[in-house]
């Protein structure tokens, strides 16, 4: 009787004792990629593992597209994003600089992996990816406006898993860093065909194929 007593007190004590975590008030859930799906309240996302644990907190900055209609007709996505996801351990995320959005990754942790600072980004895949990487360059300085002159200019190049750019794809093309100027991220034109062989649109709208050897750099 005395064991009984003890079992019984445990159960009210302990009453969800064995139990996950219970995650309320959903509206979408994705599929698992890598062994984490997002699940997502308004305009936030988290990851969950497989057993239904909060790995990584709700966020804002993960990247996706709510309205695919609306995507498409944009010339700079080239790509729907529905949810946001892992691809080789990393995540895209954007953050806003003086009106202009920037792309960068998060690890698993939800850590930054890779900066924020790619005017556009592709997800990862056999270890590389393809970026919008800007470069500033100094013409001088307005002496009435008491400021410098600058030109910016971006260019497609292929990074790796830690951010180094291995190879540029395209020669650099100026533009107006403002964001009335860059409503929408520029389109990277670039993708591989195959895990060295790269299409790389050029300027007669036509395409060059280029061998690339992401190991000799």
């Amino acid at each position: 009787m005395k064991n009984v007593l003890i079992l019984f007190m445990s159960i009210l004590i302990f009453p969800f004792s064995g139990f996950t975590q219970v995650l309320i008030d959903i509206e979408e859930i994705t599929p698992f990629h890598e062994e984490v799906a997002a699940i997502r309240k308004g305009n936030k996302w988290a990851f969950i593992n497989t057993n239904g644990e909060i790995i990584i907190d709700y966020r804002d900055d993960l990247v996706w597209h709510s309205n695919p209609e609306a995507t498409t007709k944009k010339k700079s996505q080239k790509q729907f994003i529905p949810y946001p996801s892992f691809s080789e351990g990393l995540c895209m995320i954007k953050q806003m600089k003086n009106g202009v959005y920037y792309y960068g990754y998060i690890d698993k942790r939800g850590k930054t992996s890779i900066l924020p600072e790619f005017l556009n980004a592709t997800s990862f895949n056999k270890g590389y990816a393809i970026v919008l990487k800007v470069s500033k360059e100094e013409l001088g300085r307005n002496h009435l406006l008491h400021k410098k002159v600058v030109s910016y200019s971006y260019d497609e190049v292929i990074i790796d898993s830690s951010g180094t750019v291995k190879i540029h794809l395209t020669a650099p093309k100026n533009f107006t860093l403002t964001k009335n100027k860059l409503k929408w991220p520029p389109a990277i034109e670039s993708h591989f065909i195959a895990p060295n062989l790269v299409a790389v649109k050029n300027k007669n709208n036509s395409w060059n194929l280029q061998n690339v050897d992401t190991s000799s750099n």
